[in-house]
């Protein structure tokens, strides 16, 4: 392309001049990137959130059934659950699995004792 085209071209579209510096411009070097929005494990403040408050329930089991089935139930009805007797209950925060654990009685209030904790990774790895 000669001058004259290359202005005309750019008098026609605006974008034409941006994109032939473009073209004839070098790529930008990229070296020794460093992520500065996560905090060393140094500088990372729990005290912020521990203060938030946040949903614990345990669960016995869980079952699907019909609306038919459902609108049947009454006083005195039972329901089968997926779960064994015996079999350790699901303990979720905010709707995720952290441990699991048993039913214990003190002092006539329920509690749940916890047998097993979720690692971290295994609950990152469930969220994806």
């Amino acid at each position: 392309m000669n001058d004259e085209t290359q202005s005309a071209d750019a008098e026609e579209d605006p974008w034409a001049e941006a994109m032939n510096e473009q073209a004839d411009s070098e790529a930008a070097g990229f070296e020794n990137l460093q992520d500065d929005a996560l905090p060393s494990d140094e500088e990372i403040n729990l005290d912020v959130i521990l203060d938030v408050p946040v949903d614990i329930s345990m669960e016995i089991g869980r079952t699907k059934i019909s609306i038919r089935n459902l609108l049947k139930l009454n006083q005195g009805s039972v329901i089968e659950l997926d779960r064994l007797a015996g079999e350790p209950m699901d303990v979720l925060v905010n709707g995720t699995l952290i441990a699991h654990g048993e039913v214990v009685v003190v002092n006539d209030k329920f509690g749940i004792r916890l047998t097993d904790v979720i690692s971290p990774a295994e609950r990152i790895k469930k969220l994806k």
